[in-house]
């Protein structure tokens, strides 16, 4: 099997951190060699985050170079569209359609782009989801990210019933029903 890359993007705060590790938890599960590398821009709430997670027979580099990804997910519009070249050509871009102004966007230095998605969808494989409204639904809007790997979780190697028991390993003990069902609701999307 050629080596896969996965790029998680979204803002310090999101959960981004916790996704590689779900997903570094199954790539270990399935036996598979796995490198997994962290970039903050600002690390703390509203700062930009990007997780590499790369797996195969054997990986040497954990950062996936501009063209690469396989999958990108995206916690939030905007830094879909920072992030989007990282992706191949027959990639995939899984995107949370949030949004957070970044601090010069806040401040009036800058503008938010508008119709990213839409624009974003004219290039690259998209799919988006309002995450954050299906997570209310289930009664924890944190739990939008587990939503989110629910999606992703289709365009990987492994079954289902392994995700589950990955996520029960690694979310903390009191949230492991309800993110069990955020990534079914994901995985029905």
């Amino acid at each position: 099997m050629e080596t896969k890359s996965i790029m998680i993007v979204g803002v310090g705060g999101q959960g981004t951190l916790l996704t590689s590790r779900i997903l570094g938890g199954i790539t270990t599960h399935a036996g598979f060699d796995v490198k997994l590398s962290e970039v903050h821009g600002m690390a703390q709430r509203g700062g930009s985050v990007v997780t590499f997670v790369r797996y195969g027979e054997k990986v040497y580099e954990p950062i996936v170079e501009e063209g690469c990804a396989d999958v990108l997910i995206a916690f939030e519009r905007l830094e879909a569209l920072r992030y989007a070249h990282f992706l191949k050509k027959d990639g995939v871009l899984i995107v949370n359609d949030q949004r957070i102004d970044p601090m010069t966007v806040v401040t009036g230095a800058a503008e938010y782009p508008s119709d990213i998605i839409e624009n974003l969808s004219k290039k690259y494989k998209v799919i988006s989801l309002d995450a954050q409204s299906e997570a209310k639904k289930l009664g924890n809007a944190r739990v939008f990210n587990t939503i989110i790997v629910g999606v992703a979780a289709k365009h990987m190697d492994f079954a289902k019933e392994d995700w589950l028991a990955v996520i029960e390993k690694t979310v903390p003990a009191k949230t492991v029903d309800i993110n069990k069902a955020a990534f079914e609701a994901g995985f029905a999307f």
